[in-house]
């Protein structure tokens, strides 16, 4: 059974005469923005924050974590943008204003996100991020609560991410249900993981890897263990 239609934001004015146009989460998202708003990180916030995270790692006992994608983080457009007339605005505040804070992540048409979506597991955690905004960056946290299965805006001929291409019997895109779990202590912008993540290319730190920094323009990335832990430890520092 395909996933309601979901309403878009009530607060558009210009969107109260389509009440019945879905809401997608879109894969080109203007990452090369995001980049230039992040091309002065803030100075000296990198190596404290890395020896913190490994001072709490250490106190806990913790080991190694192994090289492996078992969190992701999701990127969402926030503010307003018509897409073949629809807006495919959708930010944390729309996912908290769903029914048991669920909804499905649709509208993915870039291959290498989609396998990403497929290999998403049930109860995963991932990072809610703001995209192609004025401050890019975390601001919640979400869980994986259906995995992957065909995602029915692409035989929508109404919506902006259909695809005549793709066939009900051997479909090409997928989607997952994705369900609020809280927001994060504060917001975590993006300028600021930028600054650790060029502190750690250089000493070997867990975030030198980021593909939030290697494919940009993917709205779905994948996490190490060892990298969502350590952004998560962020919400816990002051914001530089």
């Amino acid at each position: 059974m395909p996933w309601p239609s979901r309403k878009r934001d009530k607060g558009a004015v210009a969107d109260k005469k389509e009440p019945d146009a879905k809401i997608a989460k879109t894969e080109e998202t203007s990452d090369k923005e995001e980049e230039e708003k992040s091309a002065k990180p803030p100075a000296g916030s990198s190596k404290s924050g890395w020896k913190n995270w490994k001072k709490k790692e250490s106190e806990s006992g913790g080991e190694e974590s192994k090289i492996t994608y078992c969190h992701w983080l999701l990127k969402s457009e926030p503010e307003s943008r018509l897409e073949k007339g629809v807006d495919v605005k959708f930010s944390v505040d729309d996912l908290k204003a769903q029914p048991n804070q669920t909804t499905c992540w649709d509208g993915v048409r870039n291959y290498q996100a989609r396998n990403f979506l497929r290999s998403m597991k049930l109860g995963q955690q991932a990072f809610f991020y703001h995209s192609n905004c004025k401050e890019p960056g975390i601001v919640a946290l979400v869980k994986i609560v259906k995995e992957a299965y065909p995602d029915h805006t692409q035989f929508d001929q109404k919506d902006p991410h259909y695809d005549s291409t793709s066939r009900k019997e051997n479909p090409k895109w997928s989607m997952v249900d994705v369900q609020f779990v809280r927001m994060t202590k504060r917001f975590i912008p993006l300028a600021e993981i930028k600054a650790h993540h060029l502190a750690h290319k250089a000493d070997g730190g867990p975030l030198k890897d980021m593909m939030l920094f290697s494919r940009q323009r993917l709205s779905i990335q994948p996490l190490t263990q060892e990298e969502f832990d350590f952004v998560l430890s962020l919400e816990e520092e002051k914001p530089h």
